[in-house]
């Protein structure tokens, strides 16, 4: 085969069929009397990826992936979903917001709905596209939905940064953004759940680091491997995991070391410290995880339409969906097809749950692959 470049056949590698064999047939070593291990990839990019490389298929049988809380519009509580909502309501707004949001159901509406009854909803794809809205709609106000981990973060910060020195003043966000390492500490500390081993991330980990995940390795006792997203990068993470479980040996290696170092990306952090502070929020799924978000510091409240526009909502007018099992789901517990609404009230036309609406959700990418079983 003849590559373009080096860092065409960089890539290939990764992706090479004999390299993923030969990593198969030492899992296979490691395991010789197939005991069954529970692994979850955190990362909702992961999922997508063991989805499209047919990666559950060639593994073991006695291997199960679960997917985790790592889809961040799954994990975004059903009372932020109506605050979107509802900001959408406000007259002379305009409310922008990355695709996968579009369609996620709140409790009455959706934000595509409210696109379709005459509100102005726009997807972008930054928050700089939003600041651009901004300054050609200086009689509108423009809201931003920040939803995302540690690697969203910093480019909404930036932003604000950008607004703040500009002087635009009719830019604001609602933050909902999640920290991945409480979020694990508290789905870890769950009775119920039970896990082998962690694939963590490798976006968020270029941000925060190697380092961050350490008390969760020394407190849980539970093996964890950052990786890629490439086939021979997620299959030699799962191997490394299967050794460190079968060994008893838990420990955290980072299998993602061409993009991750151990203190992550500082500036990121820094500019993320700078403009956000930690806030208690609700997760879907997990429910409340103190200090596991990230809110506008008050000296930038100006930019946060919860404060600028007074949002809030009744505890009345939540009402999840009855029978939804995208919570279970999030942690581990159930399957998508163990949902009683999966592929029958609930399919990628018709989503009642966020994990069938996301491009990273376990639902849809069971659904979009066929996967019933």
């Amino acid at each position: 085969m003849k590559f373009n470049s080096k860092i065409d056949h960089y890539f290939h590698l990764f992706k090479n069929p004999d390299l993923c064999h030969g990593i198969l047939n030492k899992i296979n070593k490691i395991n010789p009397l197939k005991k069954p291990i529970r692994i979850m990839e955190v990362c909702g990019t992961h999922t997508r990826a063991i989805f499209r490389h047919g990666i559950r298929s060639i593994l073991p049988e006695n291997i199960s992936l679960l997917s985790g809380p790592g889809c961040p519009i799954c994990v975004t509580d059903q009372h932020d979903i109506d605050l979107f909502i509802q900001a959408a309501r406000l007259p002379k707004t305009i409310v922008t917001t990355f695709g996968d949001m579009m369609r996620v159901p709140g409790c009455q509406s959706s934000l595509m709905i409210e696109k379709a009854n005459g509100h102005a909803v726009q997807v972008v794809q930054s928050a700089m596209d939003a600041i651009h809205i901004a300054k050609n709609h200086p009689d509108q106000e423009v809201i931003f939905l920040g939803v995302g981990f540690e690697t969203t973060a910093p480019t909404i910060a930036a932003t604000i940064h950008d607004a703040h020195n500009i002087g635009i003043r009719n830019f604001s966000i609602i933050s909902s953004h999640k920290c991945i390492v409480p979020g694990l500490m508290h789905l870890l500390s769950l009775e119920s759940l039970h896990i082998d081993g962690l694939l963590l991330p490798g976006h968020v980990s270029s941000i925060v680091g190697v380092n961050v995940y350490y008390p969760i390795v020394n407190q849980f006792k539970i093996p964890s491997v950052i990786a890629g997203f490439e086939p021979v990068d997620i299959l030699y993470a799962i191997e490394k995991l299967v050794d460190m479980i079968i060994h008893k040996k838990p420990d955290l290696e980072n299998a993602y070391s061409r993009v991750v170092t151990s203190e992550g990306n500082t500036k990121a952090m820094d500019i993320i410290r700078e403009y956000f502070i930690a806030n208690d929020v609700m997760w879907r799924g997990l429910g409340m995880i103190p200090n596991s978000g990230l809110e506008l510091r008050p000296n930038y409240y100006k930019f946060d339409a919860i404060h600028k526009f007074n949002l809030s909502l009744a505890q009345q007018d939540l009402k999840p969906s009855l029978n939804c099992s995208c919570g279970d789901i999030l942690i581990g517990a159930k399957q998508p097809p163990e949902c009683l609404l999966f592929l029958k009230q609930c399919t990628p036309e018709h989503p009642i749950g966020p994990c069938m609406v996301s491009s990273e959700g376990s639902c849809g990418l069971y659904a979009r692959f066929s996967i019933t079983s």
